[in-house]
């Protein structure tokens, strides 16, 4: 029996949409949507049906019978902490990702798009791998003030997935490894997996930088700059978070310029680079140790981790800790997909959501 799984993965200003029968990849699409188009809402609550309505006119269009699917899969979105994995999409969840996220974000839409869609279909609807997903040891919590808790923030979906696949390849269960990975995209961050959890992480605001955000700052020198009255609070936000890193120093947020500035012999350009290499490596350090070294396999993952030049430097630092498995790409579609498709052959089980 064939299993045909509708994933759907709303970003904020487009929403990818893919189709696969088991492993295979039957169509992935992604519908813009126009700035000004998405200015006209007040929040992102307010797009669900314009979003919804433009999925099931593609489908329409593409020819899909979706009385013939077995299931629909939505982006995890902005929930209290939950475990890694399936949830069958709810009420309760419903009602949360409407009425009290975690925060606004166009991914908040990915469960209540596929519930529609598997409504009328006559199927279950599921979230995979939530952005949300925490599964930290309380020693991992611990900021260093008390009013500020860790918490669990990376790229669940994209790096669990390559794990899982990793250990396949190796001829080995997900659960018996322990992995180090790091998400390399216009946010990196890292996580570690300890048989089949996510102990700790590294998030996109407390370790390298990237081609858009700052990374991990100087406490002390933050802070005399937010107080400067130079900045107001949107400003500073922004300039950790969309104009830091790649961007702040050398004015693009693309890898591959930057080393076409490299190969024509800009010195600076090199030099941010490597840095950039320099942090994600120290980051795989810090978390080698939450392993005691026990590490199995590290993996670099998403869009930079095509980049030779990126993944050597890292690889330099950090081979002598483990294996380096270099597995590129987001590939936030299919790690939806698979993993839907591994519950309905009964290899994984779905949780159900409750507050």
């Amino acid at each position: 029996m064939s299993y045909k799984i509708l994933a759907i993965n709303p970003g904020s200003t487009s929403t990818k949409i893919a189709l696969y029968e088991d492993e295979k990849e039957v169509f992935t699409e992604t519908i813009e949507h126009p700035v000004e188009v998405i200015e006209k809402f007040e929040n992102v609550q307010d797009q669900y049906e314009m979003r919804k309505d433009l999925v099931m006119s593609f489908l329409k269009e593409k020819g899909v019978n979706i009385n013939e699917l077995s299931a629909v899969v939505g982006r995890g979105g902005m929930l209290p902490r939950v475990k890694s994995g399936a949830y069958v999409v709810n009420e309760t969840m419903l009602d949360t990702l409407k009425n009290k996220p975690a925060m606004e974000h166009a991914s908040n839409l990915g469960a209540p798009i596929a519930y529609a869609i598997a409504q009328a279909a006559g199927v279950k609807a599921y979230i995979y791998d939530s952005v949300r997903t925490d599964e930290l040891h309380d020693i991992a919590r611990i900021s260093g003030i008390p009013e500020i808790e860790r918490t669990s923030t990376s790229h669940v979906l994209n790096t669990r997935a390559m794990a899982i696949k990793a250990a396949k390849k190796y001829g080995k269960k997900y659960q018996d490894m322990n992995f180090v990975v790091a998400h390399l995209g216009g946010g990196i961050s890292l996580n570690v997996h300890e048989k089949g959890q996510i102990v700790d992480i590294i998030s996109d605001d407390e370790g390298p930088f990237s081609p858009e955000r700052a990374g991990r700052l100087p406490c002390t020198a933050l802070i005399e700059l937010c107080y400067s009255g130079k900045y107001d609070k949107k400003t500073m936000l922004k300039r950790i978070r969309g104009n830091g890193g790649l961007k702040a120093y050398l004015g693009t947020v693309d890898a591959r310029e930057v080393e076409k500035m490299i190969e024509s012999g800009d010195e600076k350009a090199k030099l941010i680079y490597e840095a950039m290499a320099y942090q994600i490596a120290k980051g795989i350090g810090e978390l080698a140790t939450v392993l005691e070294g026990k590490v199995d396999l590290i993996i670099l993952t998403g869009g930079i981790a095509y980049s030779k030049l990126i993944t050597s430097w890292v690889k330099k630092r950090v081979e002598y800790i483990a294996p380096v498995e270099i597995m590129p790409g987001e590939n936030e579609m299919e790690s939806l997909a698979y993993g839907i498709l591994r519950v309905l052959k009964g290899e994984e089980k779905a949780r159900e959501y409750i507050e």
